[in-house]
């Protein structure tokens, strides 16, 4: 096994051990994204000699003291919407062209705290304002998008192109290409880990989170990055899970639910998900049948909070210079100019009534078990998807569906791989739970995950 091919779990462990350096963890996932980068378009930028030098400086730290904590010398990508002091922050866009951040953000400072080494940027649907990030390739069939909006980290880490990787979920952009890769993904709870520093989509529903191989990975990174930040207003103090029990999940009741999750869904894609879901009955956990309530009102909410938002934060640049937007960004943010105050307005009571309608179903589970995305990953360049009910959908929509409300309601939302359709793609569960009880779903997917075979295994990628 190439030092590449390790999880973070294993890599922190092996470095720990003394038994691999992070110089030679760092050359040889330094090795695999020369080899794949030209047919995956995951990054904006690789900074070889910058990720080196950090790891020469993290081998001669963990030598003389010992490693600061488990990232200390681990290799990994930030999506290019994050500030980094002295890098490019283009956001993928020409708007962007010539922006270098002035410091690092909340996110990168804690992860240099905590000694990962930053590899490079990662491509993001034009703004993070997407759902396929046309410029990267799927990890598992290059025909095939990527998902958005936090593609380059998710085909990264599936690639084997980043230990780990960090990306931002508006509507599902952390889950959405984690599912279609075959990767783990979380969505945390909102405000629990602070966005200062980060190019915002929209205010009222952003988040930042890891892209890893294992649930135990998500972990580690999420222990290093969690905390308050006063120079984000939505930031809050909250727990920081790095263990948890895994295996046996008596008294675990889970949610499943009996409408909106499994609407237009795949049959592959319902099949491997109520299969892992009896997993978890096998595993100790109560099924308990759940209703999602509003659940006719999600999309109209999270386009009605999204749209506006977007546009007010673009509003400057979008009257400057709106020939340097991508046809498909522009769209949507010359739309939001014409959201009225009132829209919004009824689009956050009825996030307020939604909030409090799920922490009332959440009294009578601990976590909601469902499809991350509807189905695996679409064709480059398909559009819409046609369901078996004669109603046709566009690619994006669909996409969102299913992710959406974790973003209105400020849940925990963990994506990871549960199987595989006939074209041997991806396919992903979510589970989900009340807000800070983020360690919850860690323990689910953790105890899924172990009793599995083959979790945190990478795209079957030839060099």
């Amino acid at each position: 096994m190439q030092p590449f091919e390790l999880s973070l779990t294993e890599a922190s462990r092996a470095v720990r051990a003394r038994e691999l350096s992070p110089v030679e963890l760092t050359e040889s996932v330094l090795g695999r994204i020369a080899a794949v980068e030209g047919r995956l378009g995951a990054y904006v930028t690789v900074a070889a000699d910058a990720a080196l030098a950090a790891a020469v400086r993290a081998e001669r730290e963990i030598s003389g003291s010992g490693p600061r904590g488990p990232l200390h010398g681990i290799p990994m990508a930030l999506k290019d919407v994050i500030d980094v002091e002295g890098m490019p922050t283009t956001a993928s866009s020409r708007v962007r062209a010539g922006h270098v951040a002035e410091r690092d953000s909340r996110v990168a400072e804690r992860l240099g705290t905590a000694g990962a080494v930053l590899l490079g940027k990662t491509h993001t649907h034009e703004f993070a304002y997407g759902l396929t990030t046309p410029q990267t390739h799927n990890a598992w069939d290059h025909g095939r998008v990527a998902g958005g909006s936090s593609g380059g980290s998710a085909v990264a880490v599936a690639a084997g192109g980043a230990t780990f990787a960090m990306g931002t979920d508006t509507g599902g952009s952390i889950r959405v290409p984690a599912a279609l890769n075959g990767v783990v993904g979380l969505k945390p709870t909102y405000g629990l880990i602070p966005r200062t520093g980060v190019t915002s989509l929209s205010w009222s529903l952003d988040h930042v989170g890891p892209l890893t191989r294992t649930v135990q990975d998500v972990a580690l990174v999420l222990s290093a990055t969690v905390g308050h930040d006063p120079r984000d207003p939505a930031s809050v103090s909250g727990p920081t899970p790095d263990r948890f029990p895994g295996g046996d999940l008596r008294g675990v009741k889970v949610g499943v639910p009996r409408n909106h999750y499994f609407d237009r869904v795949t049959p592959e894609v319902e099949e491997s998900v109520r299969g892992a879901i009896e997993r978890l009955a096998e595993l100790g956990a109560e099924l308990v049948d759940v209703e999602i309530p509003m659940a006719r009102h999600l999309q109209a909410v999270q386009w009605g909070l999204m749209v506006p938002e977007a546009t007010a934060y673009h509003e400057r640049s979008l009257r400057a210079t709106p020939d340097l937007y991508a046809a498909d960004v522009r769209i949507l943010l010359e739309a939001g100019e014409l959201t009225s105050a009132g829209d919004y307005l009824r689009a956050q009571r009825a996030r307020t009534m939604m909030r409090d309608a799920w922490a009332r179903m959440f009294d009578d589970i601990d976590v909601l078990a469902a499809p991350t995305v509807p189905m695996t990953a679409a064709g480059a360049g398909q559009e819409a998807v046609e369901w078996a009910d004669g109603t046709t959908e566009s690619v994006s929509d669909s996409y969102v569906r299913l992710c959406a409300p974790a973003n209105i309601t400020g849940v925990p939302a963990l994506t990871l791989p549960v199987g595989q359709d006939r074209a041997g793609l991806p396919i992903g569960m979510q589970l989900m739970a009340r807000p800070f009880h983020d360690a919850t779903v860690l323990r689910v997917g953790r105890a899924y995950e172990e009793s599995v075979a083959g979790a945190g295994r990478l795209a079957p990628l030839a060099a």
